[in-house]
């Protein structure tokens, strides 16, 4: 069953973002809390969406994600930033009904793209994702500004 979180979730989200760091070997890197989470899906101006793979009423997978915008298309689309399905539970259909959760909000939303990112090293998913009948950007190189040159960029160092 796939279904959106609530905010009775949020421990179990966290719990699984913990897990999925630590598969992508940056259990180091994550600072989230219980509170910015909830704060983030359940605040009053959400910057993100959740929606869980239930089996026996248990959390054992979860998509998160918001919204794009795709100025050459003029509608929005889906940036899926994380999509975990605990280990025990793969190959069960969860990650593939998660993401046709996805699939069909853009499909009812008119929006025109789904994208995510995938380590170059993570053999299963990008096997999975081919499956799919996904594309891949090879031609765009992601950026990403953090911590230190983030401030001093704004002009906050």
């Amino acid at each position: 069953m796939i279904r959106p979180a609530t905010p009775a979730d949020v421990p179990a989200i966290v719990g699984m973002i913990r897990e999925l760091a630590a598969y992508e070997k940056a259990a180091h890197e994550v600072r989230v809390t219980e509170e910015q989470l909830r704060a983030a899906l359940f605040g009053e101006h959400p910057a993100a969406f959740v929606h869980l793979a239930e089996h026996d009423r248990e959390a054992v997978g979860f998509t998160l994600w918001f919204l794009t915008f795709s100025t050459w298309r003029g509608v929005p689309g889906i940036y899926m930033e994380d999509l975990y399905v605990r280990p025990e539970h793969r190959g069960g259909g969860h990650g593939l009904a998660l993401m046709g959760e996805l699939a069909g909000i853009c499909a009812e939303r008119g929006y025109q793209r789904l994208e995510w990112a995938v380590l170059d090293w993570n053999e299963p998913s990008i096997g999975f994702y081919d499956k799919l009948g996904a594309v891949r950007q090879d031609e765009w190189l992601k950026y990403r500004l953090t911590d230190e040159p983030l401030q001093r960029l704004a002009g906050r160092d």
